[in-house]
């Protein structure tokens, strides 16, 4: 049973290894200076506020286009919502690989002894 066991902590691991690297691609992406300008200043900050802009202008007011703007500020927060969750979810995987490593050697060690 114990060899079952540590074949799924180990698979775990493996998943959550996959996770972390994200995270790390997604960190190194953070601190690269064309995704700081392109993304970062550029999409969440410069178009967020031209599209606040325009949502208030007198041309902008039909439904259709209202709608639009809308959708394009909502498309903004999104991604950066995923952006969060991605690093969340990389932060708890490495807690869960450190844990899952302590107790797949723990079993390790019983059954050596």
């Amino acid at each position: 049973m114990s060899n079952k066991t540590v074949q799924a902590i180990e698979e775990n691991i493996r998943q959550a290894k996959v996770i972390v690297g994200v995270g790390e691609s997604l960190e190194r992406l953070r601190e690269n200076r064309d995704f700081k300008t392109v993304i970062l200043d550029g999409y969440f900050k410069d178009e967020a506020v031209r599209l606040v802009h325009l949502k208030a202008s007198p041309n902008m007011q039909s439904p259709d286009m209202q709608k639009s703007i809308v959708a394009q500020m909502d498309a903004i927060g999104s991604l950066s919502q995923y952006f969060t969750a991605v690093f969340q979810q990389a932060s708890i995987a490495s807690k869960a690989i450190a844990s899952d490593e302590e107790a797949r050697d723990e079993i390790l060690a019983e059954e050596n002894n």
